[in-house]
């Protein structure tokens, strides 16, 4: 079974554009938690645009309450970040090469380049007893490199995936991911996924065996108002039972 994560980026991004504490992203973690989902995921950034560094605090206090829940957050590790997740101790941080001002994110770790840089914070994550997972795009020699890291697991960037899907080159996409996710079972790292995965692409994506968690929230946001909440956690859950 495969573990789903809901990104609460979006309820942020519509609380703050109010200037109020409406939508409540507590509030939405608990109705998501009482349909049944297996985790919490943030991405603060810097701007603090959607989601402000205080939510980790008190999305970890309310999630005291629900054990059975793991809290997941993700960011660029500048200081800052770094700061809040020894504070915090969530039970996994995914890192993720973001620039300041960047809309989204858009591509994984080059470790060729970067491995000197984020070897020493994986350590420091671990360390902490919190998983670290590195953002990765679906590339076996990226995650050779990631692996030496040693990084817990990788998130596995969707973006080319969901491009591909429905069109004559999915197959050929969805076998590049499953190549990957085939080398990390070998190589001892676990493997979860996100990045524009939604109701009609996620079925043929989790076709590919050994997929730990999938992080959505962009289209799992747009689907709850175009479906209604229940309905669409259920088909999730549906799809990550398998």
């Amino acid at each position: 079974m495969t573990d789903l994560s809901v990104n609460l980026n979006k309820i942020a991004l519509l609380r703050n554009s109010r200037g109020r504490n409406y939508p409540s992203v507590i509030d939405f973690a608990g109705k998501f938690i009482a349909l049944g989902v297996q985790g919490i995921t943030i991405h603060p950034r810097p701007d603090e645009r959607h989601i402000k560094y205080a939510d980790a605090r008190d999305l970890k206090a309310f999630l005291a309450e629900h054990p059975q829940v793991e809290l997941n957050i993700e960011g660029f590790p500048d200081e800052v970040f770094m700061a809040l997740i020894e504070e915090v101790r969530p039970h996994q941080c995914t890192l993720v090469p973001d620039a300041v001002n960047q809309l989204t994110s858009d591509h994984g770790w080059d470790f060729h380049q970067q491995a000197k840089f984020i070897t020493p914070l994986i350590a420091q994550i671990n360390d902490w007893g919190v998983r670290s997972a590195a953002f990765l795009d679906p590339d076996t020699g990226q995650l050779e490199l990631a692996a030496r890291s040693g990084t817990n697991r990788i998130e596995l960037y969707t973006e080319s995936y969901a491009k591909a899907w429905g069109s004559d080159s999915q197959a050929q996409v969805l076998a590049g991911y499953r190549q990957v996710s085939q080398l990390a079972s070998e190589l001892g790292v676990g493997v979860n996924a996100g990045h524009d995965l939604d109701l009609n692409n996620l079925p043929d994506f989790l076709t590919i065996p050994n997929i730990l968690e999938v992080s959505i929230g962009h289209a799992l946001t747009v689907e709850c108002i175009e479906h209604g909440m229940s309905k669409t956690v259920k088909r999730y859950l549906d799809n990550c039972r398998g």
